[in-house]
């Protein structure tokens, strides 16, 4: 079975994967009902015209990261760049109360910083047209076995979000280890007249970006012997 029978094959609207693991510890526990209340979007609420509105602290643009996991890139990025809102979506529970205990301590970043506790598709659905300056898609489930590839998240459907949300210009950034996903992915949004992939060489895609912190997925594919690749998107 080829990848070619799934170009036409969209992505469900719906989540496939883990939403938790093992229990919660205590604190982990108290950030979940106290700070995530705080943080998270309100879907049910119409989207502001403005996204920046959303942040406590003035912004000179927006980011997202689609899947956070620890959130450890995510609070990198918040930290390296004070000037900028970030919204982000990380479904599995063990994930978003790693993030939120370090934001606990962080009121700057929380100031700048908005969750979703659940799937990014339906937060890309409340999003502005033309709202996002840049949207992260890092260490993406690689859904191995060929009859799940129709799960992965770069699809015809999600990649008509992310090109309706970001602005002219806006990049969208994908990191994977696993060398399908990176063909795959390159299949799908090279050709695509809403992107222009950005790479003069090789190293463009085989270092990370400036500043990059790495994370957890990135340093298990480097201790089992996989590549990372990283792809920069414009869009046009």
């Amino acid at each position: 079975m080829t990848d070619d029978i799934d170009q036409s094959t969209a992505r469900m609207a719906a989540f496939y994967g883990r939403r938790k693991g093992k229990p919660l510890r205590k604190g982990q526990a108290n950030v979940m009902e106290t700070l995530l209340p705080k943080l998270a979007l309100d879907l049910e609420t119409p989207a502001p015209e403005r996204i920046e509105d959303l942040f406590e602290d003035p912004v000179r643009d927006v980011w997202m990261e689609s899947g956070f996991g620890g959130g450890e890139h995510l609070i990198a990025l918040a930290e390296a760049n004070p000037d900028i809102g970030f919204i982000a979506a990380e479904p599995f529970l063990n994930g978003m109360a790693k993030a939120l205990q370090v934001l606990d301590g962080r009121p700057d970043l929380c100031r700048r910083i908005r969750l979703h506790h659940a799937d990014a598709v339906p937060l890309l659905d409340w999003l502005p047209d033309a709202s996002l300056g840049r949207f992260y898609l890092l260490y993406p489930d690689p859904w191995r076995k060929a009859r799940h590839w129709k799960r992965r998240f770069v699809g015809p459907d999600n990649m008509t979000r992310i090109a309706r949300v970001l602005r002219s210009g806006g990049q969208f950034r994908f990191a994977s280890d696993w060398a399908h996903y990176v063909d795959w992915t390159l299949q799908r949004v090279a050709p695509d007249p809403r992107f222009c992939w950005t790479a003069q060489s090789a190293d463009h895609w085989r270092r990370p970006w400036a500043g990059w912190p790495g994370t957890r997925y990135e340093a298990k594919a480097l201790r089992e012997g996989r590549v990372p690749a990283y792809l920069d998107f414009s869009r046009v």
